[in-house]
């Protein structure tokens, strides 16, 4: 009976490490998909959660969600949400500009940042490029960002990337 017990031990011993150890693994997962380099399939599959996110929740629980961090703020990522205007309703990098309009954002280049992601947005659904600060190097470097007008609402959400 005493070797039976150990054996029951020993197993329960060893199919708990094994959890452990596939919970370790997901965790790690997650954390290594948060800290490496976003792509562009990375910010249209953000984008295109948050826009159902706005969809289902709406705006105000969404914004909860995209103001901390996790997974829709991580790093250089982050989830911005306008409306149809241009008008910030969700900007995770700078709350207290949520109302300012974007229309007269231009890169250093001269590119009309701002209307011309409204006027993706607009369409249904586009990328816009770009240059912009970026606030992890400090640098102006070349950006890309994928942009969608939530269906059913006048909000335009999206996700950009430094390249």
């Amino acid at each position: 009976m005493n070797k039976k017990v150990s054996w029951c031990r020993r197993s329960f011993l060893a199919s708990l490490a094994a959890g452990l150890m596939l919970v370790a693994g997901v965790l790690m997962t997650n954390a290594q998909a948060q800290t490496a380099k976003p792509t562009q399939d990375d910010a249209k599959a953000l984008t295109l959660k948050a826009a159902e996110i706005v969809k289902a929740k709406g705006i105000d629980e969404a914004a909860k969600l995209f103001n901390q961090e996790g997974e829709f703020k991580y790093g250089e990522i982050y989830v911005t949400v306008i409306d149809i205007k241009g008008n910030w309703v969700v900007y995770p990098p700078k709350p207290a500009a949520v109302g300012n309009s974007i229309l007269g954002f231009v890169d250093p280049d001269g590119k009309k940042i701002g209307e011309d992601i409204v006027a993706a947005g607009m369409k249904g659904e586009g990328w816009v490029e770009y240059r912009w600060k970026n606030p992890v190097s400090n640098k102006i470097e070349p950006k890309v960002t994928f942009v969608k007008k939530i269906e059913g609402t006048d909000y335009l959400t999206y996700v950009g990337i430094y390249k």
